[in-house]
């Protein structure tokens, strides 16, 4: 897989954009084969995903430390991670009567986050969900399958990306 200069590549343990080098964090469960990934491995999938869209807090960030795409979290916002809804990987809205994950979390992991095209927009269940590009809790805390970056980071590099800009994820061991 060709990584282009406006694409995230990862490898190593470190995240590639620009010319710079940044520390990530990775899944607990660590880099899969796309085919491999499932619902609640921890792993991260490889491959080359597509960054569509991002996501912020507007109580915690300012508007000018964001892309003028990115789009505001609100309190009644969750993501569906369950594999039985019918909006499974996708974002949804309080209440919810299926599976779900927080939005605005109180560790502020997702003050900001890029959402990665995996599995989505036609998801296909069980395939795993809620793949993004968040906030790190901190250098040796592997995130549930997403790329951690400190925000700094984060911020930084969401303000440079291009339409066309990917998450290359390298490094997936070959299954038994």
């Amino acid at each position: 897989m060709i990584a282009g200069p406006d694409d995230m590549v990862v490898a190593g343990g470190r995240l590639r954009f620009r010319g710079r080098h940044f520390p990530c964090t990775l899944g607990r469960g660590g880099i899969v084969a796309a085919r491999a990934k499932c619902e609640g491995d921890g792993a991260t999938p490889a491959g080359a995903h597509r960054i569509v869209g991002m996501l912020w807090r507007p109580d915690r960030l300012a508007r000018a430390e964001v892309p003028r795409w990115a789009v505001p979290i609100g309190p009644g916002d969750l993501w569906s991670d369950d594999p039985a809804d019918p909006d499974y990987n996708l974002m949804v809205r309080a209440p919810h009567p299926f599976g779900h994950e927080r939005l605005r979390r109180a560790d502020g992991q997702y003050d900001a986050l890029l959402v990665t095209g995996w599995n989505w927009p036609r998801a296909v269940a069980g395939r795993g969900s809620a793949i993004f590009v968040h906030i790190r809790r901190g250098p040796q805390h592997p995130t549930a399958g997403c790329v951690g970056l400190a925000r700094a980071d984060l911020l930084w590099i969401a303000r440079r990306l291009r339409p066309w800009s990917r998450l290359v994820v390298r490094g997936a061991r070959p299954q038994p």
